[in-house]
């Protein structure tokens, strides 16, 4: 017996021994990666920087020196670390030219847009730019277009086939579990509700859709057909013949690319673009070397700074729960930090980068009045992302500039309500009955407005909570009337929930500028009258030891569940949405599922 317990003793602490050793050697490893990621990078004589997308943009990502090792190559990439790194690559002199290495990017086309121009500027220093891939998907052509050299795998193939949006409706599958839809609007064209009270699009939504991605598709072929000096018409015509499935060889024939390459091969063009002899390695540098690589250009000690503050998510009360795999824009934070910005006399003007499809209506309204103020004091300048629409829009209308790509969606002024009853579900599926006990006519509609009503609402509750969901509408209009000097009548002509590019906002009033990030900083700058400054991020990137594994998890998630659900991934998330969703919402449609 003492044997048996001196052994379990012994093995025991032998047990203890060897966690504390792993851990200490796990902090040490820790500490020395998250030095190493904060380390200069050295940048080599005649190097590369390689662009090697497969994953998913947004516009910022927590950086993360586990990436390598947790177990998938899907990454996430954010769109300010991209827009940096091409712009370093064009000041370093010891980068001769980027290569383009694109599998696969989970984004919209304004990002793309944005980093198409990047590439485009990166150009004017003379420096090359050659693109590669076996299978390029649609979008990941559109941007590699730019590039002076476009090759592509002898077996392989260009996604060329021209938009399409494919949304997947509800409303039978909720009958079949007896949940009805109570819905609640103002605008015609206001079609987030369509997936759960239909079966496919109304007249009015497929005509927003039709002209909103006629006008995407067509900014897509004046770019396509300027960089490869091919007619949009012919372009078109390849798009009908569906070029995915076609030859390799016909690529060439028609000018999508310029040459047939295997992957040795085109690595072989790249020692010689760089001067380097076929048994040197090459000098390569990816995102994650590019993002400490230091800036030629000396610091700023003027003491001015122009913030730029990200609002990117769908808009919520507060944030939701820690397992929610979604970035969102909480109102509360919100509106506190543009409070502090407003208060912060360092900060000569704010960038407001909005990429949103709105959400809470509620919310909204809160961060509108904070952007309203802030402009009373310094210059707001807007940059809409791939959307800023309903919500989106409600928060930018108050700036004292909006810029947008001529790809972003936005617009979609209108608000709904949407509250499911799940009476047939309790009753008839589940045998659940419900009997109530009130003092006045109403007072047990607020039971309704939860997750899941126990009953339909009658006609006196529906004309409530539809006068509300118009009184919310009128609110909305003002804001903007008032944002953009226009009248209220003016802006309901262009409301009603419909969705606009941001090439049709710019005609219609709603955007005052097409460009990117980097021109609202130009504006940004030249309004608030000042020629040096820093540029600060906002809000400040949580802390690497706090967020390090919620938001492996997140990304995690994210990324394989896109990996595999391809394009219907942003369809299922749908449901996710509804989940924490304020009844009262200013969105657009859930998901255009446009690819």
């Amino acid at each position: 017996m003492k044997d048996f317990l001196k052994f379990t003793f012994a093995s025991v602490l032998g047990v203890i021994l060897a966690c504390a050793v792993f851990t200490i050697l796990g902090i040490i490893t820790l500490v020395g990666m998250v030095a190493s990621s904060d380390t200069e990078t050295v940048v080599k004589d005649n190097s590369v920087f390689v662009l090697d997308f497969k994953g998913t943009l947004s516009e910022r990502v927590q950086e993360n020196p586990f990436q390598q090792f947790m177990g998938s190559d899907f990454e996430s990439y954010g769109l300010d670390d991209v827009l940096a790194s091409i712009k370093k690559a064009k000041e370093n002199d010891k980068i001769k030219g980027i290569y383009i290495q694109p599998s696969y990017l989970g984004t919209s086309f304004a990002s793309l847009e944005e980093i198409r121009n990047a590439l485009l500027d990166f150009k004017e220093s003379g420096k090359f730019i050659v693109a590669y891939a076996d299978q390029y998907a649609q979008g990941m052509y559109y941007l590699s277009s730019v590039a002076d050299k476009v090759i592509v795998n002898p077996q392989g193939s260009i996604g060329w086939h021209g938009l399409a949006s494919q949304p997947i409706f509800f409303k039978d599958l909720l009958d079949k579990i007896g949940v009805e839809m109570q819905v609640f609007k103002v605008g015609t064209y206001k079609s987030a509700v369509e997936p759960f009270i239909a079966t496919e699009m109304s007249p009015a939504n497929r005509e927003q859709v039709t002209v909103f991605m006629e006008s995407i598709w067509n900014n897509i072929l004046k770019d396509v057909s300027a960089s490869r000096q091919i007619s949009q018409d012919s372009l078109n015509a390849y798009a009908d013949k569906y070029m995915d499935l076609r030859q390799a060889a016909e690529y060439v024939k028609c000018g999508l690319v310029d040459t047939l390459m295997y992957k040795d091969g085109v690595l072989s063009y790249l020692k010689q673009l760089t001067g380097r002899d076929e048994d040197d390695n090459l000098n390569t540098l990816f995102i994650e070397d590019m993002i400490n690589v230091k800036k030629n250009v000396p610091k700023d000690k003027s003491g001015n700074a122009i913030a730029v503050y990200y609002a990117a998510g769908e808009i919520v009360d507060s944030a939701p729960s820690s397992t929610s795999t979604e970035e969102v824009i909480d109102g509360q934070k919100v509106a506190k930090d543009l409070r502090k910005l407003r208060e912060d006399d360092d900060i000569k003007a704010v960038v407001l980068r909005v990429n949103s499809p709105g959400g809470s209506a509620y919310a909204s309204e809160q961060i509108w009045r904070e952007v309203a103020r802030l402009k009373e004091k310094k210059p707001v300048v807007v940059s809409m992302g791939d959307y800023a629409a309903s919500g989106g829009y409600y928060i930018s209308c108050a700036a004292t500039t909006i810029f947008a790509d001529p790809t972003t969606l936005t617009g979609s002024i209108g608000i709904f309500g949407m509250i499911p009853s799940g009476e047939k579900l309790f009753k008839d599926k589940l045998g659940l009955d419900f009997d109530v006990v009130k003092t006045n006519k109403m007072a047990d509609m607020g039971a309704g407005l939860g997750m899941l009503a126990t009953r339909p609402f009658n006609p006196a509750e529906q004309e409530v909570l539809q006068n509300y969901i118009n009184n919310g509408y009128k609110l909305f209009v003002s804001r903007c009337a008032e944002g953009r000097n226009m009248s209220v009548e003016a802006i309901e002509k262009i409301a009603e929930g419909r969705v606009w590019t941001g090439e049709m906002a710019k005609e219609l009033g709603l955007v005052d500028e097409l460009g990117g990030i980097d021109k609202a900083l130009e504006a940004a700058a030249r309004l608030a009258d000042i020629e040096h400054y820093s540029v600060i991020g906002k809000p400040e990137k949580e802390n690497f030891f706090m967020n390090f594994l919620n938001d492996q998890r997140k990304h995690y998630v994210n990324g394989q569940m896109q990996e595999y659900m391809g394009d219907f991934y942003g369809s299922f998330k749908t449901l996710e949405h509804l989940k924490d969703a304020n009844p009262i919402q200013a969105r657009m449609p859930f998901e255009l599922n446009i690819r």
